[in-house]
């Protein structure tokens, strides 16, 4: 399972030890604006040089726009600096109809999409029929609405199993969630870094831990005569 970090502050993608290595850096408009930088092209140039500085291998940027033509000028710019800075670009567009002349623009260009949102097998089923690179649904943003998300996870992982998107699961909550993404299968997962750092140590390693250090003190201990 590959892991990409979801976030557009550069100073978060330092991980201490303990966590485990990241195949790259995943972010959208939202995360940029909470980031305090605007949502602008010489932004979105900025984070693949921030990226490629870092000797980060993979970025994932979401466009802001549907307007076609104006996604390619990005596209073109990005995919330019990419290559140049050796960083494989995939770019973020929103699963829904609307955003199709972007998304056919993207495809017509060669350009690794991942289809983001995603909510339902009827989705899944279109962003197959794309040749979409990945998908993304929100895992916890499906769960707070009561859907059936392990049943739309499975499908994803068999849809990606036979060449299809691959899943990139967003929206994590817990290890619990992430423990049923990597079981079940999930091609990656994007994470916060907070969330990262919090689950790469555990209290119950820690008591274990605690345990040991304190039963081999007493091991040692000179018995009274």
């Amino acid at each position: 399972m590959k892991i990409y970090l979801d976030s557009a502050r550069a100073d978060s993608w330092a991980l201490p030890d303990g966590c485990p290595s990241i195949a790259g850096v995943t972010t959208n408009p939202s995360l940029v604006h909470q980031a305090g930088l605007p949502v602008t092209l010489q932004t979105y140039e900025r984070l693949v040089q921030a990226v490629a500085d870092r000797g980060i291998a993979e970025l994932m940027l979401q466009l802001p726009t549907a307007d076609a033509d104006e996604g390619l000028r990005w596209q073109a710019r990005l995919h330019a600096l990419a290559q140049q800075r050796q960083v494989t670009l995939t770019i973020k567009l929103p699963c829904r109809p609307d955003w199709l002349p972007a998304i056919g623009a993207m495809r017509h260009a060669g350009q690794p999409v991942l289809l983001t949102g995603l909510s339902n097998p009827v989705q899944l089923l279109w962003a197959r029929s794309l040749q979409a690179s990945y998908v993304a649904p929100y895992v916890g943003r499906l769960a707070s609405d009561g859907r059936d998300v392990w049943s739309l996870m499975q499908a994803c992982v068999a849809v990606q199993d036979r060449g299809g998107p691959a899943l990139l699961a967003a929206s994590i909550k817990s290890p619990d969630v992430l423990a049923q993404l990597i079981a079940c299968g999930a091609g990656a997962v994007t994470l916060p870094p907070e969330s990262l750092v919090a689950w790469s140590g555990d209290t119950l390693t820690d008591k274990a831990i605690a345990q040991f250090a304190h039963d081999t003190a007493q091991s040692l201990r000179t018995p009274d005569h």
